[in-house]
């Protein structure tokens, strides 16, 4: 009897420990469905990026609201976006300013002025060299960048920096090999030398 008591809690000992791998399976199979639904979203939003006709579609889109903008250059550093829009307000219904920073969050001097209707732009481009904090604005209409046609600019020598070497490397002292004391001067023989 006893051999049967001790069969009987060894098989329910079995049946927790089968349920508790049950569960845990349930929750690995619960996580790998929600992993592939994001997979599924990210691959989505890449593959909308790279489809040529959704980019197409985008570049349509980001050409006709550049239609719609100008480009603001000499823009004074503490000007804000409600002075730039103020100053344009006359043109039409201003939809959006951008003030382009650098990395550390200041001004870089120029801006980009978006509006509802077309229009408008030919009226921005009538307050060109008007002044706003006392400097003039110079105002054109914005280009549409195309992708990929970033010209390559090889680096150009710098007259200051003197000659650079092309080789790996080379010293950019040469040092006599008889320390740093007073170099003995040897002098060419007369027929030889130019100087003489």
């Amino acid at each position: 009897m006893d051999s049967d008591a001790d069969m009987a809690g060894a098989d329910d000992g079995a049946v927790m420990e089968l349920d508790d791998m049950k569960k845990r399976l349930k929750e690995m199979e619960d996580e790998a469905a929600a992993l592939r639904e994001m997979q599924a979203k990210v691959e989505k939003e890449m593959g909308s990026v790279q489809d040529p006709a959704a980019a197409a579609a985008s570049q349509a889109n980001r050409e006709e609201v550049d239609s719609r903008s100008v480009f603001v250059g000499n823009v004074d550093y503490s000007c804000t976006p409600e002075e730039v829009q103020q100053h344009f307000q006359s043109c039409g219904t201003v939809n959006r300013v951008t003030i382009r920073t650098n990395k550390y969050g200041q001004p870089k001097g120029y801006a980009y002025v978006e509006f509802l209707e077309p229009e408008a732009v030919q009226e921005a481009l009538l307050l060109n060299e008007s002044e706003l904090h006392g400097r003039q604005l110079k105002i054109s209409a914005k280009r549409t960048n195309v992708p990929g046609m970033k010209v390559f600019r090889p680096p150009r020598p710098n007259p200051y920096m003197g000659y650079r070497p092309r080789s790996k490397y080379m010293p950019t002292y040469f040092y006599p090999p008889y320390g740093y004391g007073k170099v003995p001067r040897f002098r060419m023989p007369m027929r030889y030398s130019p100087y003489y």
